[in-house]
């Protein structure tokens, strides 16, 4: 029997699964242009341990770069975020980036938020275990969504933690709706946000086409998990994996295209997928350091200090979000 301290913690689940649209946002992209879907489909239990294999690759700067700020820069952090405070933490996945900064920032409470369950509760347990003083509230659903905390600790400011440039995986005005609803949740505290930035298009293009294969796997996976979720039947041999990066819109795009005329049942309807038909699976936005503080102060936040590698690869921003009425959040 497990301790108290070493207890897996309890999992809180939003009012609404992001998997309960899976099938119909899969119909919607397979029957009409633009040919689309959400990312956050990726993350079932294999996409959540395929994406922490592609973050351990040589190719794939992102994770270490930011891991190396955030490590280099935790005491710093804190003296801007704060100890003791309410720490929320948008798509957690493994929680291991959070690990680094909390020696420095002691929160209070920790509310990882994301949407495979499975990998969350493998995390939250694990983390739990590591650090056996600090309470965690593990939160199942899409952040995306409508997010509802439980209370905030009396005194303590609520931060959010957004690692691994996510906020590239949305367009720029779903970008300003995430950081506007943010600005209103953590008000009176502030955000702690990594941003992927613009750089040599090699290097992107290196980055999502590793040597491996493991991203194609990774972007596969989608069609591999609505064979076992939906009953589709898909052939992953039949599809390419395809990521460039579009200059004009500084994003990478993913796309899965269709290497010849093929069909693909859906409940029960059949799709026709023709020869380059190019399902678009995610972009991954870059940004200056000036767009991102401009986006931020458009949504209502206050762009405080920013931190860098010496290569200028990744940012990590400190955004304050002023309270409403001198209140915390609630």
């Amino acid at each position: 029997m497990r301790s108290p301290l070493t207890a897996v913690p309890p999992l809180h689940l939003q009012a609404q699964q992001a998997e309960d649209g899976f099938g119909p946002d899969l119909r919607q992209a397979l029957a009409a242009p633009p040919h689309a879907i959400s990312p956050k489909y990726f993350y079932d239990a294999e996409g959540s341990r395929l994406f922490d294999c592609i973050c351990a690759l040589p190719e794939y700067y992102p994770t270490r770069t930011e891991r190396a700020i955030l490590q280099r820069h935790a005491a710093e952090i804190a003296a801007h975020v704060g100890a003791g405070c309410d720490l929320v933490e948008f798509g957690a996945g493994s929680c291991r980036k959070v690990r680094l900064l909390l020696p420095e920032l002691q929160p209070r409470r920790y509310l990882p938020i994301d949407i495979s369950v499975q990998h969350l509760q493998q995390a939250a347990a694990e983390l739990v275990r590591q650090h056996p003083g600090l309470v965690v509230v593990p939160l199942a659903g899409d952040y995306l969504g409508p997010v509802r905390l439980p209370p905030a600790l009396p005194g303590a400011a609520r931060v959010g933690f957004f690692p691994g440039s996510t906020i590239g995986n949305l367009t720029p005005q779903e970008a300003l709706q995430f950081l506007r609803g943010a600005a209103r949740l953590l008000r009176g505290g502030g955000l702690l946000l990594g941003v992927d930035l613009v750089k040599d298009p090699a290097v992107l293009h290196a980055a999502y086409n590793d040597a491996q294969g493991v991203t194609a796997d990774f972007n596969l996976n989608l069609l591999a998990r609505a064979n076992r979720e939906l009953g589709t039947n898909f052939d992953l041999d039949g599809f390419w994996h395809s990521a460039f990066y579009n200059a004009p819109l500084q994003r990478i795009e993913m796309h899965l295209v269709s290497r010849r005329r093929q069909q693909v049942t859906l409940g029960g309807e059949t799709f026709d997928l023709p020869q380059g038909l190019a399902l678009h699976t995610e972009n991954s936005c870059k940004y200056t350091v000036a767009g991102l503080q401009a986006l931020a102060e458009e949504a209502g936040f206050r762009p405080g200090a920013v931190w860098t590698d010496e290569q200028a690869l990744f940012s990590v921003h400190w955004l304050q979000a002023p309270a409403m009425d001198g209140r915390r959040g609630e």
